[in-house]
């Protein structure tokens, strides 16, 4: 009995511990949880809308305005000459770029001559009895023939009757065929067009030249062009003779050169046209990259902002502590800045991009 009573009893304690244990779980409060709320500090700016002169800012890489590629149209053992042809090597006007041997040539064209004065000799008693009046000047032409000086033109013919008795000997054929070989022969020697620098020399003397080969590269080292690309909104204002002032990549030497030409034809991709200036100066080399700074119009009440804070058109503008976004209307970019209108004086706008920024957005300036 008394195990009967004590078993009770233990339930009843075990049971009103747990219902206690659960009253004061219950009752126990949470304390409550406090977020401090992060408010961005942005640095400003405030706008003050001014008529700014627009420069279009382009580079380029300088090429040679006058450059010619040096191939060969006849074969034969490149020869040395007074100047050896390496790069680097300057020329004057009408001195001897490279010499090929021509000395199989030389020999045929002499024999050509001799053949031709030998045709001419056949005919001269034909002219004399069936021809008496062209008999004197064929004479003279023949008296006068220089076997080792360029070939001198035939006498005109006086009569149909004559043209065809010469041109039935086969007279003509012959002379127009020695011309042909007197200028083939002029195409061993190369001379200069124009005073120059070889720029690339891909032979040697006794290289083994072939028609077609290219010899190498020979420029004018006094003016050059450079190539630059021009928004078409600019186009209107670009001028043949403008004046463009250029400067390397380092900003450290500047020149002065002048558009020479204007291409016709606009890039369908970037909406650009090619504008070509020509500089001289003697610190200037082919292949160096310059930028050129193109005067172009004075945009009115416009106000110059980082390009990267422009968002489709739209900046934001800082009003009582309250990010609100504000479209403008970009006139023009260069390569860091954005010229836009619509802000009106004294708005104050971010002068730094603030990542994640939208309307409403609470802000703190910097001060």
């Amino acid at each position: 009995m008394r195990q009967i009573i004590a078993a009770i009893l233990a339930i009843v304690l075990i049971a009103g511990a747990v219902m206690l244990s659960k009253r004061i779980i219950a009752n126990r409060k949470k304390p409550e949880q406090y977020f401090e709320k992060i408010v961005p500090t942005v640095f400003t700016q405030v706008v003050e809308n001014q008529d700014i002169p627009l420069v279009v800012s382009s580079s380029g890489q300088l090429t040679a305005k006058h450059r010619i590629d040096l191939f060969s149209e006849v074969q034969g053992i490149l020869e040395p000459t007074q100047k050896e042809f390496r790069a680097g090597t300057a020329y004057r006007k009408g001195e001897v770029i490279f010499r090929i041997n021509h000395d199989d040539f030389s020999a045929n064209l002499q024999s050509q001559k001799s053949n031709l004065y030998t045709a001419i000799s056949n005919i001269l008693p034909d002219l004399k009895f069936d021809y008496p009046d062209a008999f004197a000047k064929w004479q003279d032409y023949l008296n006068h023939f220089d076997i080792d000086q360029p070939i001198k033109p035939l006498p005109p013919a006086t009569s149909d009757r004559e043209k065809f008795f010469i041109s039935g000997r086969g007279i003509f054929s012959q002379y127009y065929n020695l011309k042909n070989s007197e200028v083939r022969l002029s195409k061993y020697v190369i001379h200069a067009p124009f005073y120059g620098i070889v720029t690339e020399a891909n032979v040697h003397p006794g290289t083994l030249i072939r028609p077609g080969m290219k010899l190498g590269e020979f420029i004018s080292p006094t003016v050059y062009e450079l190539e630059v690309a021009v928004n078409i909104a600019m186009m209107d204002l670009m001028k043949i003779g403008n004046t463009v002032q250029l400067q390397n990549l380092e900003h450290t030497q500047s020149f002065t050169g002048k558009v020479a030409r204007i291409n016709g034809k606009v890039d369908p991709n970037s909406q650009t046209v090619k504008v070509y200036i020509t500089v001289k100066n003697p610190a200037l080399k082919e292949g160096m990259y310059l930028e050129a700074q193109l005067n172009a119009k004075v945009a009115k009440d416009v106000f110059v902002v980082d390009r990267k804070l422009l968002d489709n058109n739209k900046l934001f503008a800082v009003r009582d502590s309250v990010l609100q976004s504000v479209v403008v209307t970009p006139v023009y970019f260069d390569n860091q800045k954005a010229f836009v209108k619509g802000l009106a004086d004294g708005t104050t706008i971010l002068s730094k991009s603030l990542p994640g920024a939208y309307d409403g957005m609470k802000v703190k300036i910097a001060k």
